[in-house]
């Protein structure tokens, strides 16, 4: 185990004939922040309180820099939390507020504000220490809450659902503040989340848990270019998942009757080929051609704008219908385009 870590050891929990976390095992390294996402129900949550300690596993362990802390009370553990709901008091000014935790392990006033205001300059909120939790924004609350976690001078800390109550502009910027925060400093981060933009945009690595299970844990790229399931490939980022043929290093797909062979990639460990497999076809790897020799031909059935771009849905085939990011917003629907593969590999997984 690296030297600060806070690490889960084959955690399983159950809630009566339910298990909410299934011999779950995770590190988080001093300095990384590791974003748990899944579907609801999914026990990220359960996961969560279990490393904070406001849950009990019915077996495992919860080790931090190699020491086993399962048995000892939250209050003991010396984690930050942000909440969801932040958890502010209301009758309280921003810097009692952030300073309550210092009140709790016995320092005295004047030191508790100093480190508050210190602690609020480090998330941007210098000389706010007087105003009312009111008076703030979402995103000054947001940062208030951080404060608070970090003025303790935490050994872990644990995030969850931070984001959820920001406005979509508010919180692409404060994506951005909050891992370059959390980066300076320096301790092991859990971030428990159900969006994946913002643990795309912000954890270091990714762990993936279905029904209390861990799928995949890896990076963002690993789990979006390398999924090591059919489970994780449908759960992360939009794709067209289609049967092809497993040829090892590279890929048969068939379309209406035209088949094309592309380079591939599979999950670390797997067999050499599969003989029941699926191909991943991401919208960016994809692009609008109308006039490609080497694509599928097609009808687009649904065309959404993004912006910079635009999302088109074309059916191929049949029921066969991809989806693909395309800078060309031209289209409309009905009209007849083409369809072709202009980023290799494709991620291959077993059906």
């Amino acid at each position: 185990m690296s030297s600060g870590s806070l690490a889960l050891e084959r955690i399983t929990r159950r809630f009566g004939e339910h298990v909410a976390v299934n011999d779950l095992t995770l590190e988080v390294p001093a300095g990384e922040l590791l974003a748990l996402i899944g579907a609801s129900g999914s026990g990220k949550t359960t996961t969560l309180r279990i490393t904070a300690g406001y849950e009990t596993p019915d077996s495992g362990r919860v080790l931090l820099d190699g020491n086993e802390i399962t048995a000892l009370p939250p209050q003991k553990r010396g984690f930050g939390m942000v909440f969801q709901h932040y958890a502010l008091f209301p009758h309280m000014p921003v810097e009692e507020n952030v300073a309550f935790g210092l009140e709790a392990r016995g320092v005295g006033r004047a030191m508790r504000l100093e480190r508050a205001g210190a602690a609020l300059q480090s998330v941007g909120l210098g000389g706010a220490g007087r105003r009312s939790i009111q008076s703030l924004s979402g995103g000054e609350q947001q940062r208030v809450a951080l404060a608070r976690a970090l003025v303790i001078e935490p050994k872990a800390l644990l995030l969850d659902e931070p984001l959820s109550n920001l406005d979509p502009t508010l919180r692409q910027t404060t994506r951005d503040e909050l891992r370059a925060m959390l980066h300076r400093v320096g301790v092991p981060a859990l971030f428990v989340t159900h969006d994946q933009e913002d643990a795309f945009a912000i954890a270091d690595r990714i762990a993936l848990i279905r029904q209390g299970t861990l799928l995949q844990v890896g990076t963002p790229e690993d789990l979006y270019d390398r999924p090591a399931s059919l489970e994780v490939a449908k759960f992360i980022g939009r794709a067209t998942i289609l049967p092809a043929e497993d040829l090892g290093d590279r890929v048969g797909v068939t379309i209406a009757a035209l088949r094309r062979e592309f380079a591939s990639t599979r999950p670390a460990g797997s067999e050499p080929t599969f003989a029941s497999a699926r191909v991943v076809l991401r919208p960016d790897a994809l692009e609008i051609a109308p006039a490609a020799e080497d694509g599928w031909k097609g009808k687009v059935i649904n065309r959404r704008f993004t912006g910079g771009s635009a999302v088109y849905r074309v059916q191929v085939a049949g029921d066969t219908v991809i989806e693909i990011a395309s800078s060309n917003m031209g289209l409309r629907e009905g009209d007849v385009t083409g369809v072709r593969v202009v980023r290799e590999p494709l991620p291959v997984v077993k059906a």
